[in-house]
């Protein structure tokens, strides 16, 4: 039936049906999947080859409907209309299936082949849901096959029926919803002239559609049709006539039909044993009476929170500690082996130094991970957006900013792109720009370097301490932005749904971990090494500096006295040094930019480590990675980087220094993806002025009151 060996399929499900999980099962990838709603909030496609046939494999958002209320549904929407894929997997939770049909309905109305993918059989078992597969199959007029992602069941089973309607040699039989008698009417007189307009060149399914799409007053559909004045003057009658008759709009009438025919398909086919569904539903609503209570769910969020970043600290320090050694030795190894030439203080004191002083904070990125896939799996995380939703209120939030605010954890790129799932556009643009307030991954290695320099014992604590202020500080924001900058009508209320508890899966587990640490691994091996190639460079050139005295030659006259005055000796190397580093061209930037962060009392070197942040904010470890590498070569008994840093400024300062990490200019990537979303230089330009001003004027008011009181 398809020609050329090519099929395209469209993957389409309510959220959380599983659709994501699927795509994954099918192409091998490892996209990110959730026990949450609306995971997937763009349109993946995926090319691959199975048995000689060229697959396209295109994952939908998922959607309730196909009213383009949102942007997921006007994306689906758009893709299934103008794209027109050849096939549509149709993903079901098997366990709601009078939720999941109603979009089911009007992907019939659309007249494209479908599969009926019925996952999450394990969960429609334990609900007790029986089911007759072969009516349900005759009276949808698709195929259906049985799926639980989770563990990969029936996905063969899902391959051979693609290949059996790829293979087949005619188009199958598509069923037709059939309304009352007026609305059918209506449907064909406006076929008729949507007809003529096309010269009878529109087919029979694709009028219909549009007919009743017209008459459901689809504000896009009119929109596109708009020149045919005549067409929507008497689509706007036939409404009133039905209006009339029926004392509802014709888009209500059509929405009953649909119900109607989801009503009466489950009757014919559902079954349900009430003893397993009560169990499952009691055991959820207890779990969910103890997590959710008005007064002891906050405290438990709270804490659940202060565990993943105390552990994400604790947990990670033995392996931090296992590949610093491994660094170390690689760095002495080398040094020991290697001529002296300026290609090994390259290789040692620049790629060396600021790779590995990135690197050994992979354990901790990894831990965190792990934390946040077992809340998406579980199903943890949109109960704390039920949690949070009336504190993010009185701050101007919708509700459904937290789910983004949370992913803004792992990286605010994904995050900013989750915000599609807030319905109105001043919500959305809200959440859009106090998302680089929350602490990312990338900033996780700042901290972690900062808190294990300064406070020792207490640093998960403190880690916990700095997450929170980027959560206090993104609502304080939200409130004035929502008071005083963005205009436009009172959040709407929030309304989402609760999934089912669900044990999590080692495979999705080790997914979102890996994926995310090969992330960061790919940053380590790429903008990390040229950062710290560029901050070495700018480190040691010019060479012919003039000094202010001959330091070579005051050091060989101590070392030819009989008694040697080590102290004396290694004071002048760390003078050289200095002055030399001062003299650089990374020095010169150094005096040049310091004056403006002198009210927080940075130095040169923190200065710079700011400006190189911009890029990325994982460049900040590494340029004081390759910074204090160079003082090294002058003391036997050398420091690391943590201890230099600790040597370096009070804790007052350090503070200071992390609280302007935190808030001030986000990446180059977040900047990219936040123009994209907005589609507004004025906003994207807003958010960088915001948070550079916020940065500076908090920092500076830790920076003063700390040295007040201490």
């Amino acid at each position: 039936m398809v020609d050329e060996k090519r099929i395209t399929i469209a993957l389409l499900g309510n959220p959380n049906t599983g659709s994501t999980s699927i795509f994954n099962k099918l192409t091998g990838l490892h996209s990110s999947v959730g026990n949450y709603p609306r995971v997937t909030v763009g349109i993946r496609k995926h090319t691959f080859e199975y048995q000689g046939w060229e697959i396209q494999l295109v994952d939908l958002p998922g959607i309730y409907s196909l009213s383009c209320r949102t942007d997921e549904e006007r994306e689906s929407r758009n893709f299934l209309y103008h794209e027109s894929p050849d096939l549509i997997l149709n993903v079901l939770d098997m366990s709601n299936l009078e939720r999941n049909l109603l979009l089911t309905s009007q992907l019939i109305e659309m007249s494209i082949p479908r599969i009926s993918v019925l996952n999450m059989v394990d969960e429609a078992e334990n609900k007790g849901v029986e089911l007759d597969e072969e009516s349900f199959a005759y009276l949808l007029g698709t195929p259906v096959v049985e799926t639980n992602a989770r563990d990969g069941k029936g996905i063969e089973a899902l391959f051979n029926a693609i290949m059996a309607f790829a293979e087949a040699e005619t188009q199958p039989n598509l069923i037709k919803l059939n309304y009352d008698s007026h609305l059918e009417e209506a449907i064909e007189r406006t076929q008729d002239h949507i007809a003529r307009l096309h010269n009878n060149q529109m087919s029979v399914e694709h009028s219909r559609w549009l007919a009743i799409k017209l008459l459901e007053n689809d504000e896009t559909v009119i929109k596109e049709e708009g020149d045919h004045t005549d067409l929507i003057a008497a689509v706007a009658v036939e409404r009133d006539e039905l209006e009339r008759g029926h004392s509802e709009d014709a888009g209500m009438l059509l929405n009953n039909g649909r119900y109607g025919f989801v009503n009466g398909l489950l009757q014919e086919t559902l079954k349900i044993n009430s003893s397993s569904s009560i169990n499952r539903i009691d055991s959820t609503r207890v779990i969910d009476a103890f997590l959710l209570h008005k007064w002891f769910g906050m405290p438990i969020f709270l804490f659940i929170m202060w565990v993943m970043f105390e552990s994400t600290f604790t947990l990670g320090a033995y392996p931090m500690d296992w590949i610093d050694a491994g660094v170390v030795l690689v760095s002495d190894t080398l040094n020991n082996i290697m001529p002296e030439n300026m290609f090994k203080d390259l290789l040692i004191n620049g790629v060396l130094a600021g790779v590995g002083g990135t690197i050994i904070f992979l354990p901790n990125i990894v831990i965190l991970f792990f934390f946040i896939a077992v809340f998406n799996d579980t199903g943890y995380m949109v109960r704390g957006a039920v949690l949070v939703d009336r504190i993010m209120h009185k701050f101007g939030l919708h509700g459904k900013a937290f789910i983004p605010m949370l992913t803004g954890f792992g990286c605010n790129v994904p995050a900013i792109m989750a915000t599609r799932t807030i319905e109105h556009r001043r919500d959305r643009l809200v959440a859009i720009l106090v998302n680089p307030f929350i602490s990312c991954s990338a900033r996780l290695p700042v901290f972690i370097l900062f808190t294990g320099a300064f406070f020792g014992e207490s640093a998960g604590t403190a880690l916990f301490g700095i997450y929170m202020v980027s959560i206090v500080v993104a609502l304080g924001a939200a409130l004035f932005l929502s008071k005083a900058v963005v205009k436009g009508a009172n959040t709407s209320p929030f309304l989402m749904e609760l999934p089912p508890y669900r044990v999590p899966t080692l495979q999705s587990v080790s997914t979102h971990m890996s994926s995310n640490a090969s992330e960061f691994l790919r940053k380590v091996g790429g903008i990390i090494v040229v950062g710290s190639i560029v901050i070495w460079f700018l480190q040691t050139f010019p060479l012919d500096v003039e000094l202010s005295k001959d330091y070579q030659q005051e050091i060989s006259v101590l070392e030819e006295k009989p008694q040697v005055n080590q102290e004396m000796i290694t004071h002048l190397k760390l003078e050289m040094q200095q002055e030399m580093q001062h003299k650089s061209y990374l020095g010169q930037i150094g005096e040049f930019v310091q004056p403006i962060f002198s009210p927080m009392n940075f130095d040169s070197n923190t200065s710079i480590a700011l400006l190189t942040g911009v890029v990325a904010k994982e460049i900040v470890v590494a340029t004081f990675g390759v910074l204090y590498a160079q003082g090294d070569e002058v003391d036997e008994n050398t420091l690391s980087l943590r201890e230099s840093i600790a040597g370096s400024m009070s804790v007052v300062t350090a503070v200071s220094f992390m609280i302007f990490t935190l808030l001030y200019i986000p990446c180059m990537s977040t900047i990219a993806i936040m123009y994209r979303e907005t589609q507004s230089l004025k906003w994207t330009g807003f958010s960088i002025g915001f948070s550079i001003a916020l940065a500076y004027v908090l920092a500076f008011a830790v920076s003063f009151f700390g040295g007040i009181f201490t």
